[in-house]
């Protein structure tokens, strides 16, 4: 597969229960990272595949979000919408680390794609 899945992300509305289904369900374990108002970001790694995140997001559905590996965000979200897609989040910056947009695609399905900052 050319682009692969790099990140997973659950936004729920409960992050303490999420995270302790999967820790008794995979064994996983969880890093936290202080988001100021935006609360906590619990980062896993399982031993094999992509890792991810949760966190907690009232406001919105509890699902899963996966995020598609892109060489240019730019090019790659301004692609999409050449495609069709509808942009939730264009170019957003995660500082020291990349960025991501979020769309759904023309049939409705909800995606992101990632850039990971050159090290």
């Amino acid at each position: 597969m050319a682009k692969p899945f790099v990140h997973l992300e659950l936004n729920t509305s409960n992050l303490e229960n999420a995270k302790s289904f999967y820790k008794e369900m995979f064994q996983w374990t969880f890093q936290d990272m202080d988001m100021g108002p935006s609360g906590t970001y619990s980062v896993f790694k399982p031993d094999e595949g992509p890792g991810g995140g949760m966190m907690s997001m009232p406001q919105a559905p509890t699902q899963w979000l996966p995020y598609i590996g892109v060489d240019n965000i730019k090019a790659a979200t301004e692609k999409a919408k050449s495609l069709g897609a509808t942009m939730m989040m264009e170019n957003h910056e995660v500082p020291d680390m990349g960025w991501f947009s979020i769309f759904t695609d023309p049939t409705g399905a909800m995606v992101a794609i990632w850039q990971a900052k050159a090290k």
